[in-house]
């Protein structure tokens, strides 16, 4: 049996594809004892007894079409993670799957939606309908993607993305910052048709880097070329403002900057707070970190489509150095109240647990020391704050108390592995190789996640497809020509 076992580990190890490694997990989870597991509904990870009781209300309803009921059980009783069921810890005992009594109760939330959204029900007219998904969908909420800054270590973020949008998984509303900015637009500007190609190594223009020289540092001239990095965003990301690329894709991008000024506030540029924003020169702000690259000056479309400078006179910089992942900006927006993180900065990734440590101790010990590494450094950067005069200095130290200050993981974080060379790529122009084996590496990462991810955001996604199936009804209806019976 060992020997079994250990062959299906490097079957999974070495998979080709998901279809492979999924079908050798789901081996290894039969041969290891991992699906007797699932059959137990009891654990101390979740409340067992709750799922259970909702799950047997909710099917008794709808097997016996109380529609009123059954609406009574969802509009009152779903909730964002109902009795822990996003716990990551029952994740950590299979390789796929996790107890088939969440798998259930997910699948029959899910059933009962799609059965009253599809169903015409004399008790529940369209209208009412319509209110009820749009009410009790925004009230239970949604999921984001976020993916962080990382310079050339961003590349992971690709295989990231790929492996969800292959699997029907990519949220629709999606953040990122620096690095993770352009591979949000690249996604963001290109629909379902054009997507697949755009994502292959070979039609990704990446030459980003080109350098100035350092010995200017000192004098505040920046150590790579604006302009360079510019011609690479034009290469990947089309000419579009952030209204035109959600109208085009239905995907709600999200980019953070940050002013080049010491007392003024990041901004989360999208659709909704700033559609007419060309996107193209938000993610290079998103970029530009303060001493590598320039400030930009963002650009919008006025009302004749003429392409003029958004807040004249202001310079941003870098989205990761003040809100690497805005999850209260996207919790306002958007309803987000889980996210899903893609975390590459080369200052974060070290100190972060993956999905596969099985020690509990080491991230513990490792939590406690950062926290109290961040602290000390903090309160350091505070006391010089209260004593320098120089704005440029100012400058340099809010934003370093911004980094010390930020959370920079998420509900369920896709991380990639420790390798400590990696730092020496952070700046370097990648090949094609190198690009596959970053997108190979985020697509790896991802797939023990997928199941987690599935489950998590299921009930959210129904609620989005019954809201647009609705809405289409409801247009139509509208837009159908009344009959007018003569007297």
């Amino acid at each position: 049996m060992k020997r079994a076992l250990r062959q299906l580990e490097r079957d999974i190890a070495h998979a080709p594809d998901y279809a492979t490694w999924r079908e050798a997990s789901a081996e290894h989870d039969q041969r290891s004892g991992a699906d007797a597991w699932k059959e137990i509904d009891r654990s101390p990870y979740y409340d067992y007894e709750l799922i259970r009781n909702r799950l047997g209300q909710i099917r008794q309803a709808r097997e016996r079409g109380n529609v009123s009921q059954l609406v009574f059980h969802l509009h009152e009783g779903l909730h964002g993670n109902l009795g822990n069921l996003s716990n990551p810890m029952l994740y950590r005992f299979t390789r796929t799957g996790t107890k088939r009594l969440v798998e259930r109760y997910l699948a029959e939330v899910c059933d009962a939606l799609v059965y009253l959204c599809d169903t015409e029900l004399p008790d529940f007219p369209p209208a009412e309908k319509l209110e009820f998904f749009r009410t009790t969908g925004r009230a239970f909420g949604q999921s984001a993607l976020m993916l962080s800054g990382g310079a050339a270590l961003g590349l992971f973020h690709i295989g990231v993305c790929k492996s969800l949008w292959e699997q029907g998984l990519l949220p629709s509303v999606i953040s990122g910052s620096s690095a993770g900015a352009i591979i949000a637009a690249v996604v963001g500007s290109h629909d379902d048709t054009e997507l697949l190609a755009k994502l292959q190594p070979e039609n990704l223009y990446l030459e980003a880097f080109r350098y100035i020289g350092w010995k200017g540092v000192l004098r505040g001239t920046p150590v790579l070329d604006g302009d360079h990095l510019e011609t690479c965003l034009e290469e990947n990301i089309p000419d579009m403002t952030f209204e035109e690329a959600y109208r085009k894709t239905g995907r709600e991008i999200n980019i953070p900057v940050s002013p080049y000024d010491r007392h003024q506030h990041a901004r989360l540029l999208n659709w909704r707070t700033s559609p007419n924003v060309l996107i193209r020169k938000a993610t290079l702000a998103s970029c530009a970190i303060p001493g590598i690259y320039p400030p930009v000056s963002l650009w919008a479309k006025n009302l004749a489509q003429e392409k003029v400078p958004y807040i004249p006179g202001r310079k941003f910089v870098d989205g990761s150095i003040k809100d690497d992942l805005p999850i209260h900006r996207l919790a306002r927006l958007y309803g987000v109240n889980h996210s899903i993180v893609s975390q590459t900065n080369p200052h974060v990734v070290p100190f972060l647990p993956r999905a596969t440590d099985r020690s509990r101790s080491l991230p513990i010990v490792t939590d406690w020391l950062v926290r109290n590494v961040s602290m000390n450094l903090r309160y350091a950067v505070e006391l010089a704050q209260s004593r320098v005069q120089s704005n440029d200095i100012g400058l340099m130290l809010d934003k370093a108390k911004s980094v010390l200050s930020q959370k920079y993981v998420g509900d369920i974080n896709l991380i990639p592995p420790r390798r400590p060379l990696n730092i020496l790529r952070v700046l370097a122009n990648p090949s094609v190789d190198d690009v596959r084996e970053y997108i190979r590496l985020g697509e790896r990462t991802s797939w023990p996640s997928l199941d987690m991810i599935h489950n998590s955001t299921c009930i959210s996604r129904t609620f989005r497809r019954c809201v647009q199936r609705l809405e289409k009804h409801e247009a139509e209806r509208l837009q159908r020509p009344q009959l007018v019976v003569q007297q």
